[in-house]
């Protein structure tokens, strides 16, 4: 079925390493955006059956349940809303409190994902959240009181001044909390991040010298590998399951809406900067917040750039985002849906990964092991 993906853009303050599409809180702004975006979904709505909605920003529990709860209405008289969906809110810390996440219970949000990050407070502050690691637990601990029995929590790991020490504590108290699901990420220094201009004035980001940023890109490869593997490792150890890169989950609760991207499924996106993969063809929104309002305002398109993706370029996004699966492919499913046997054609070039222990083959099946995950760009790049 379809998943319906909705942007909110707003936050209350700007992480140092964050490249999303947001912006700081326009109380007034907020108001016109949520009226533009529910004008969006009834302007897409044809009836077609979706099982899952995903509030992503910035930070979509700023909003009031109240509009939380009008753009739910929006979407279920727009779409056939399946009876069991999943509905997710993406959720910080320092929004959560338990008379606001009732409030989201009640108007329909039945999975959170909070923003953790780290359970570290100077970890916290070295990455400009605003919370501190008490108030996420409280925050998790409100989720669970709203009646919420399917929360995630987001980790960060590598981060500037984490020690091995630090990020296995972040990982114990977040096992102790008992979530359902659990997303971990290695950082990532974007060019216009505020965090890498403030990594490389410390020394913690790649010298200027070609040779001495190789090797220091090499002890930082190393680290972040080992917190990686450390990490994944403790969650084996207490239950949790790997399905993805990033991901891991108590049984039935792997994130119904994120399968959809990792699969090829379709999904149509609203709000600024959303994107839409809907039968082959692929847009997104304009990114401007005050621009997207204002289309919508003047009955004008939001959708720009929009592509249709070709067999070829079909086939090999469906390798791209299948290997990212714990699961794999499996070449006769694969097979019947895009006329390709994936191992008879790239086969011979991703035999050296299967011996190095970075890819497995079994039966009818092949996936990149746990630490071929660490060098999935390396192995997918034969695709290409």
């Amino acid at each position: 079925m379809l998943g319906l993906y909705l942007h909110v853009p707003f936050c209350q303050a700007i992480c140092s390493y964050c490249n999303f599409n947001r912006g700081l809180l326009d109380p007034e702004l907020k108001t016109r955006y949520v009226r533009a975006l529910g004008e969006e979904i009834r302007r897409a709505a044809n009836g077609r059956a979706a099982d899952t909605i995903f509030f992503g920003g910035g930070t979509p529990s700023l909003l009031e349940p109240s509009e939380i709860a009008s753009l739910i209405e929006a979407c279920a008289a727009g779409f056939d809303l399946a009876p069991d969906a999943e509905i997710t809110l993406e959720t910080n810390p320092e929004t959560a409190t338990p008379e606001r996440m009732a409030g989201f219970r009640d108007a329909g949000v039945n999975r959170v994902s909070i923003g953790v990050q780290s359970f570290d407070d100077s970890e916290l502050q070295r990455l400009g959240r605003v919370h501190s690691a008490r108030r996420a637990v409280e925050a998790f601990e409100a989720a669970r009181s709203a009646g919420f029995d399917n929360v995630s929590l987001d980790l960060m790991c590598w981060l500037p001044g984490q020690t091995g020490t630090s990020w296995r504590e972040s990982v114990s108290k977040t096992i102790g909390l008992a979530p359902d699901h659990v997303s971990v990420y290695l950082l990532e220094l974007y060019p216009n991040a505020p965090l890498k201009e403030a990594m490389a004035r410390a020394s913690a980001a790649p010298p200027a010298s070609p040779a001495r940023a190789a090797a220091w890109q090499q002890v930082a490869d190393d680290e972040a590998a080992d917190m990686y593997l450390e990490g994944f490792a403790l969650f084996d150890a207490a239950g949790f399951a790997q399905y993805e890169i990033s991901n891991v989950a108590r049984s039935g609760r792997m994130s119904r809406h994120n399968l959809k991207y990792w699969t090829a499924g379709e999904w149509r996106g609203f709000g600024c900067g959303a994107h839409s993969t809907v039968a082959g063809r692929r847009w997104k929104n304009v990114a401007s917040t005050t621009d997207y309002v204002s289309r919508i305002d003047q009955q004008a398109d939001v959708g720009a750039d929009a592509t249709t993706l070709d067999a070829e370029a079909r086939l090999e996004e469906a390798l791209f985002t299948g290997l990212r699966l714990t699961a794999g492919i499996e070449r006769q499913a694969f097979s019947a849906t895009y006329g390709v046997d994936p191992w008879v054609r790239y086969g011979q070039n991703l035999a050296s990964f299967v011996g190095e222990g970075l890819m497995w083959t079994t039966g009818n099946r092949f996936g990149l092991t746990r630490r071929g995950m660490l060098v999935s760009n390396e192995i997918l790049a034969v695709f290409v």
